[in-house]
């Protein structure tokens, strides 16, 4: 007999196919019960409301982001390389999982009630990829103001408009390029110089992040 275990992540594998086929306006508990070959009310079972099978399939998101991070990027180079690395890495993933990424963020979507899967768990899978940023950007430039945590949350704002933009072709508009062949050299353009931006030049180099 199939565990209960072994069911709900058949349900959340259906929600990431459905989140990155169609985007999550079309995650539905009939359609996720149907491809994961359960009866119309299995859901509710493991998932009480819509939210918390959201949050639950927004958290594969960030932990198969939290893993594309980590395997690009070499732990042992510098704080400036390594956040480039995760920086790409982040424009990159928005890039090839649209659907998934937008979810990720959707906090009108994922605020869940009290208890619910949307919750704190969700906050522990994402917030270890804002602290990892805040750390390196600290052993970085550990004198920086405003405080490292500061210049993080403007640097991941930069970041995700980056990503966003560049998915909407509003970077190329802007640019007066619409090619679509040149939209993820484009984006990678300017993730270097919002880098740049936030953090300045390399104080053991005097040169940007790359």
């Amino acid at each position: 007999m199939e565990s209960e275990s072994s069911v709900r992540d058949r349900l959340v594998d259906a929600g990431v196919e459905l989140v990155c086929a169609a985007g999550a306006e079309s995650v539905g508990l009939r359609e996720i019960a149907r491809r994961a070959g359960v009866s119309h009310g299995a859901p509710r079972r493991y998932f009480p409301t819509h939210r918390s099978l959201l949050a639950a399939i927004a958290r594969r998101g960030f932990t198969e982001l939290a893993d594309r991070i980590a395997e690009g990027t070499d732990r042992s180079a510098a704080p400036r390389h390594q956040l480039a690395a995760a920086a790409h890495t982040y424009v990159r993933y928005a890039r090839e999982r649209p659907g998934m990424f937008e979810l990720m963020f959707r906090h009108d979507l994922l605020r869940g009630e009290a208890g619910a899967a949307g919750g704190p768990a969700l906050r522990e899978t994402s917030m270890p990829l804002f602290r990892h940023l805040v750390e390196l950007i600290d052993t970085d430039r550990p004198r920086h103001d405003p405080p490292a945590a500061t210049v993080a949350i403007a640097l991941w704002t930069n970041l995700h408009g980056v990503a966003q933009l560049g998915r909407w072709g509003a970077v190329g508009l802007a640019l007066g390029d619409d090619d679509p062949d040149h939209a993820a050299a484009q984006t990678d353009r300017l993730v270097d110089a919002v880098l740049a931006a936030h953090l300045g030049p390399d104080e053991r180099t005097g040169q940007g992040p790359r």
